[in-house]
């Protein structure tokens, strides 16, 4: 933002010691620091509605404790005499900041110049910064607002030639997800650049009415295809929270950096430390009678596994809410699938379970692809997975497989398979065919799980099954009476076999508890992890990285 000093007049330098230089440093941070309330870039961000970048960083991080890194990076402007006349800053501010007492860096865009541009910043500094927060091991939080550095026309002039397009930093942001929670606010029109950076981190939320994401603003996109939309129509929130391009959705500036805050709360600075504990009120031995009838014994009635989750895990513990330690993930995409972190015993975990009020839970591309994800990221820094399942299967019909949602769900199986961070797996209703196998029995075999006595399982539900196995009995009879009448018979009959009890006897499933019990026996098996599996698990990471906290066999983080 070019702004204008005043009272910022050179004295004379004589000679005698580094105060008139450090007088000059200090008098450009003065002005770079101070907003310029006649500059046109900050009328238009005021306008909009919108925080100036400084603003920002001091509502995201604790008070007084931001440490910039490149202060005066700009373009100074002196009259003949060497005083200060005015400073367009570099369009990115970054540095060293805490969040909830720990070590962040951040880097943020400064829209009121050039709008965020290439040609109205210096292309180096943001990438040197998340350089940073690899070397430091430490959290990156970016403030996206604009193209984030991306490319303009007008550099074009500047450079007096035009030039071939690099990863503009972007293997920097990969190398980092490797290493460290890396996540992004969307502030404002996030477009090109700006938009691969939302999309290369671990979490992301977007402000409504405020923030929009493209590959290419409406002005390309209609030179282009010929569409005229507007900002909103080509890239806004209701699009991008349904499609998984961005993880939440926040009602303001102010509400994104809370919800940064909360989601960095649950996660350790780096791979090479354990997600960070904290003390609890919340007794581990805490039973609820709610649980006993939560499933409903009607099969085919839903139940809200909100509720259920907040029953289970702590109720403190979560900076954003009040109501439990649970902090969704991705409620507005994959909605069959629900995904979050939350609190046992003081002890951060992930959850991973259904909605059976979302086309009865069935798993679709979206949820596969959000199962894959989060269950990555769980995996890449350490969270212990409480698993609970009610899956009837792959969601089928012609939909489904235009969607390609077998392709996504095997993506989805891989990443459960795969995981090396302990899963306590607690059937909670239904496991059914292949999806249900993946989520019921993620280590094929070898897993820790129990079960509710609600659990219903096979290779297909019971009803859909009859349907299929005895097609020709039914078709055969002569009136619909009938062939309800043979349903209900054959139905009872298979009913005597479904309980899990009888499962229990062949030892299909290794433990059916008390749902009472799922609290207590959880917060047992994650607070033994922390202090027997975790550390090791952490060690064995620290092996397999390199001094500069690159990855010795792989680059990192697997989008």
């Amino acid at each position: 933002m070019p702004t204008n000093p005043s009272n910022t007049g050179k004295s004379k330098d004589d000679g005698s010691s580094w105060e008139h230089p450090l007088a000059e440093l200090k008098a450009q941070q003065r002005v770079i620091r101070a907003p310029n309330p006649k500059d046109p870039g900050y009328i238009r961000q005021k306008a909009n509605n919108k925080l100036w970048v400084r603003e920002r960083i001091a509502a995201l991080l604790d008070p007084d404790s931001f440490v910039e890194v490149g202060s005066v990076t700009g373009k100074p402007v002196v009259d003949d005499k060497g005083d200060l006349i005015s400073f367009t800053p570099a369009n990115s501010v970054t540095g060293f900041g805490s969040v909830r007492g720990r070590k962040v860096f951040v880097t943020a865009d400064d829209f009121s110049v050039r709008g965020g541009h290439a040609d109205g910043g210096i292309g180096v500094k943001a990438p040197y910064g998340e350089t940073l927060a690899l070397k430091y091991r430490v959290p990156l939080i970016r403030l996206l607002d604009g193209s984030s550095g991306g490319g303009s026309v007008a550099l074009y002039l500047t450079l007096g030639a035009t030039y071939i397009p690099t990863l503009a930093g972007l293997g920097r942001s990969m190398d980092a997800m490797g290493v460290v929670p890396v996540v992004s606010a969307l502030l404002g029109p996030v477009v090109g650049l700006a938009a691969a950076k939302a999309a290369i981190g671990h979490f992301s939320v977007m402000v409504k009415g405020l923030s929009q994401l493209f590959a290419a603003g409406p002005p390309v996109v209609k030179q282009a295809t010929f569409e005229d939309l507007s900002k909103e129509a080509l890239g806004g929130w209701e699009i991008h929270a349904a499609n998984g391009t961005v993880d939440n959705v926040a009602t303001s500036e102010l509400d994104a950096f809370l919800q940064i805050r909360a989601f960095l709360s649950y996660l350790p600075s780096s791979i090479f430390e354990l997600p960070p504990v904290s003390t609890s009120s919340d007794s581990p031995s805490r039973k609820e009678e709610e649980l006993l009838s939560i499933i409903p014994r009607r099969r085919a009635r839903p139940y809200d596994i909100r509720a259920l989750i907040d029953t289970v895990v702590d109720k403190d513990g979560n900076p954003y809410s009040e109501r439990s330690s649970f902090f969704e993930i991705g409620a507005t995409w994959g909605r069959s699938i629900v995904t979050g972190f939350a609190r046992l015993n003081g002890r951060p975990v992930g959850i991973l379970t259904s909605d059976c009020m979302i086309n009865g839970g069935a798993i679709d591309a979206l949820g596969s692809q959000k199962t894959a994800k989060f269950v990555t990221l769980c995996n890449h820094f350490g969270l212990p997975i409480l698993n609970l399942v009610d899956q009837p299967g792959f969601a089928i019909g012609s939909v489904a497989e235009r969607n390609a949602t077998i392709r996504h769900g095997a993506s989805a199986m891989a990443a459960l398979y795969q995981a090396t961070t302990p899963i306590y797996t607690v059937i909670i209703r239904r496991a059914f065919g292949v999806a249900g196998g993946a989520f019921a029995d993620p280590d094929d075999g070898s897993g820790n799980r129990v079960a509710w006595p609600s659990g219903d399982w096979g290779s297909l539900p019971l009803e859909g099954g009859i349907e299929a196995a005895y097609k020709r009995q039914l078709d055969a009879t002569s009136s619909l009476e009938e062939r309800d009448k043979l349903m209900n018979e054959l139905l009872a009959k298979f009913e005597e076999v479904r309980s899990p009890l009888k499962t229990a006897h062949k030892f299909g499933v290794e433990e059916i508890i008390d749902p009472r019990d799922t609290r207590p026996l959880a917060c047992e098996w994650v607070t033994h992890l922390y202090q027997n599996v975790l550390p090791q698990l952490c060690t064995h990471k620290q092996t397999a990285y390199g001094v500069d906290g690159r990855p010795s066999t792989a680059r990192g983080y697997r989008l």
